[in-house]
């Protein structure tokens, strides 16, 4: 039993150590939150420990338990002190690190290489990663992914996606993962922080229904290969390990593929998501695990991959929504800021209720996931949501600059490519 203590210790310690020499932690007052939730995590883990030592003969202690679990089923719109802290600091990574790159990463169709060590320094998938892994996720924390990805996003889109295809990934696998799967998964993502995933789940066909996949997957004396192309893989060029959807025995199902000869690449550059180096894979009886055990839910991974979009355009019509503000006070026409005119008022009004609509939507759905509930339905009504709003505040954003949002010059234009995606991408990432 103290074996198995000093482990759950260590592993914290260890993560600490990896990143308690970067700046970003402090720059982004995130040292405390980590420290915290280490805490947390370790207490929680000691008292699951020492569970089977004790017995509790109060009633009272078993009331405020079934009232806790009660509390804890509502859909609650306040943030813990946790949350907020990482909320604040994503938001501020945004706005200093992902927003300055954003517009040479689009035009060079490219993701910023020095990008790749922020995402390090701050700790990024050791969010996902459970506490037994090294990370400080102590627990599902779909709400928390959800918040992160919004954050970021008002940063860009396009980067935020690529930043969180690894992210997501580890979000995956700790849902879905068998034991075998997660050991060696999991670990591999804690020991090696460069490792980077992505997701293959698009098909190049018309009106693309992920139910219905021209990807196959056959299995052969207790292993699989996988026969099939993927197009608007995420980093789809550089990942490492890549999580492909594919048909077996007639059913859709997710498999595990590494990198090998037996993939080719062809570049498949889109209208958006220029920056996240959108690639087609050709998988060639390419060697896979599956994924999960029998109590995979391939509707739900689909869900929750949408929700982690549904929440990159809510962040990132935020974004556009704080730039028209600023443009529209700035802006003076017939000698008044053209944010007197009732049009431009009513338009961006209409663009700060359509955002918290969608924001409600989302979290409402993130809240019963993470809570173990049924969500398809509440996710469902996020994803139309976000599909049609996103799209309109995109071309709003444009519209309320008039010839200025045509051009480079401003970053909407560049935000309303990106966000026509929600609408198109089944899943990809995954709260």
């Amino acid at each position: 039993m103290t074996d198995i203590a000093n482990k759950v210790q260590g592993l914290g310690l260890s993560f600490i150590t990896k990143i308690a020499g970067s700046d970003l932690l402090d720059r982004f007052n995130l040292r405390k939150v980590i420290e915290k939730s280490l805490y947390t995590g370790s207490k929680a883990s000691f008292k699951a420990l020492s569970a089977t030592q004790k017995k509790f003969s109060s009633n009272a202690n078993q009331n405020k338990q079934r009232l806790s679990n009660q509390q804890k089923s509502l859909f609650d719109l306040s943030l813990t002190e946790e949350q907020q802290m990482t909320v604040d600091a994503m938001s501020q990574f945004a706005s200093e690190v992902l927003y300055p790159l954003a517009h040479d990463a689009d035009h060079l169709e490219k993701f910023p290489a020095e990008l790749w060590q922020h995402s390090i320094d701050l700790g990024l998938n050791f969010y996902a990663l459970p506490e037994q892994f090294g990370g400080v996720a102590v627990e599902k924390n779909i709400v928390s992914n959800i918040l992160i990805a919004e954050q970021l996003a008002k940063g860009d889109f396009s980067l935020s996606a690529a930043l969180l295809s690894t992210y997501s990934v580890i979000n995956a696998i700790t849902q879905w993962g068998s034991q075998t799967v997660q050991n060696t998964y999991l670990n591999a993502f804690s020991q090696d922080p460069e490792i980077k995933a992505t997701f293959a789940v698009q098909e190049a066909t018309p009106a693309f229904n992920p139910f219905e996949l021209k990807t196959k997957a056959i299995a052969q004396s207790g292993k699989y290969s996988i026969t099939g192309e993927k197009t608007l893989v995420l980093l789809g060029e550089i990942a490492d390990i890549i999580l492909v959807s594919a048909e077996l025995s007639g059913q859709p199902e997710v498999f595990i593929v590494q990198r090998d000869q037996s993939i080719s690449v062809k570049k498949s550059p889109a209208m958006g998501l220029k920056a996240a180096e959108t690639v087609t894979l050709k998988f060639d009886h390419t060697p896979a695990e599956r994924l999960g055990d029998d109590d995979f839910n391939y509707s739900a991974f689909l869900d929750l991959g949408h929700l982690m979009w549904c929440a990159n355009a809510v962040g990132t019509c935020e974004a556009v929504k704080a730039y028209v503000i600023q443009y529209a006070n700035d802006r003076v026409a017939f000698g008044e800021p053209i944010s007197h005119r009732q049009g431009v008022a009513f338009m961006i009004a209409d663009m700060a209720i359509e955002i918290e609509a969608m924001r409600m939507l989302v979290l409402n759905a993130a809240s019963l996931a993470e809570t173990g509930q049924s969500f398809h339905r509440e996710a469902y009504l996020a994803r139309l949501l976000c599909a049609e709003k996103t799209m309109k505040i995109g071309t709003d954003g444009v519209q309320l600059l008039g010839g200025h949002g045509f051009t480079k010059e401003h970053p909407v234009e560049r935000w309303y490519r990106d966000l026509r995606a929600t609408a198109i991408m089944q899943s990809g990432l995954h709260a």
